[in-house]
């Protein structure tokens, strides 16, 4: 057996009698979501806190623990847990435990959950449990599963995340009322929670009759009618979504005038398991996973075709588009079966945003050194500005080394370039 499986059984477990004594401590990526999924793991008996610590101390805890190669997101997760465990008075240490994403495949990311262990052992907290967030099963945490309803309340949990996020934005650039999005937000989030916390099981028609009340409070918002400039994030996963992994790249649009289009959570998890289909399409390779994993691919697709009929029925507001014509959009620029990463589904999102959305500025988001990343992102710009040469695409790279006033900077020339395209469209009307 691998010598570092051994170190890590060797190591503190996560048992069933912690659900009821232990705080899960999680690292946050999208503060919308994960709050509305934390009520879901209390529902099945956990207890739950999302992680709001932020600043430079965040990233010298990453920076003393994780090695500078490794990549930024592991920097910024495992410093914000240390961090947490060091300065949070609240804490009793000897009732924490961590929760880390263990993918698989490729990427770096595979490694997050030896990297945690590490930086636990080095800064003393070698007695805490981590519970390690895979589908496959974990010998460390035989006290955490992931039960089919409670996947599935977590997937609506999703869905409600991105309704929210996305009217959230179309809102908050255009509020005559300062505060009022927020406050959508927040009331959102309640009534998403009472829905959430009682319920082990919801049905879809629950859940649509509570999208169905949101947009309606977002819609009740008085909105400024004016021209706003357009901007797409795209980009890995983590520094797309994270306001500690962007260097709070929406709200630098916002003070700019700008409005934020932001691809949702779900057409990622969306992408995760087409890709098995793709799999056993290109690479003759899981037969069996591809077989059983189609009909919950279906099920999501058509959910999320009939959130988006609840927003066209209810509003005004732009609804996302179909994940079908996701997948459709990296037709001629990558193939399918670059899926390392985010691979297709991050050219995929550009194309679709300046082809569908009409969303042609855009800011792809890197980690420095994420090699996939920088293939399907800046590896396909040429020829994505080839075929729309109205695309404004500026690549931004973050990591703990760059410094904020660059990344500022490239965007504001963007930004510059865009404004410049819109006098010339409004002059043309005119």
């Amino acid at each position: 057996m691998n010598p570092q499986t051994n170190n890590l059984q060797a190591k503190p477990l996560f048992t069933k009698e912690m659900r009821k004594t232990h705080t899960i401590l999680v690292p946050t990526m999208l503060p919308i979501h994960f709050q509305i999924l934390g009520d879901v793991l209390e529902t099945y008996g956990y207890k739950v806190k999302v992680l709001a610590n932020t600043g430079n101390q965040v990233i010298r805890e990453g920076l003393k623990n994780v090695h500078n190669d490794t990549c930024y997101p592991a920097q910024l997760v495992i410093g914000q847990m240390i961090d947490a465990l060091e300065h949070n008075k609240d804490l009793d240490l000897d009732k924490v435990a961590l929760f880390i994403t263990q993918t698989g495949g490729g990427c770096r990311a595979s490694n997050y959950l030896y990297l945690l262990r590490k930086a636990l052992d080095k800064s003393g907290y070698e007695n805490i449990p981590v519970i390690a967030g895979s589908f496959l099963k974990n010998d460390m945490c035989p006290g955490f599963s992931l039960p089919k309803s409670m996947l599935l309340q977590a997937l609506y949990g999703v869905f409600c995340g991105d309704l929210i996020m996305l009217l959230h934005n179309q809102c908050l650039p255009y509020e005559v009322e300062a505060g009022a999005s927020q406050k959508a937000v927040e009331d959102s989030i309640r009534i998403a929670d009472e829905l959430f916390m009682h319920h082990k099981l919801l049905t879809w028609g629950q859940v649509s009759r509570l999208m169905k009340e949101i947009i309606q409070r977002f819609d009740h918002i008085e909105r400024r009618k004016e021209e706003k400039i357009k901007v797409g994030i795209v980009g890995e996963i983590y520094v797309k979504y994270s306001p500690l992994g962007n260097n709070n790249l929406e709200e630098f649009l916002l003070q700019e005038g700008c409005e934020v289009v932001s691809p949702g959570l779900m057409d990622f998890l969306l992408y995760c398991l087409v890709n098995t289909q793709y799999d056993r399409q290109y690479y003759g390779m899981g037969r069996l996973k591809a077989f059983c994993i189609k009909p919950v691919l279906q099920f999501l697709m058509q959910k999320k075709r009939q959130m988006i009929q609840l927003i066209q029925e209810n509003s005004s507001f732009t609804p996302p588009c179909p994940f079908e014509v996701t997948m459709a959009s990296a037709d001629g620029y990558i193939g399918h079966g670059v899926k390392m990463g985010e691979g297709w589904l991050l050219t995929a999102e550009m194309v679709e945003l300046i082809q569908h959305a009409h969303v042609n500025n855009i800011i792809c988001t890197q980690p420095f050194g994420c090699l996939p990343n920088h293939i399907a992102g800046k590896g396909v710009m040429r020829t994505i500005k080839e075929k729309n040469p109205q695309a404004n695409i500026v690549a931004v790279d973050y990591d703990s080394s760059s410094s904020a006033v660059n990344q500022q900077n490239r965007i504001k020339l963007m930004l510059a370039n865009a404004r410049l395209t819109q006098q010339k469209d409004n002059s043309s009307a005119d």
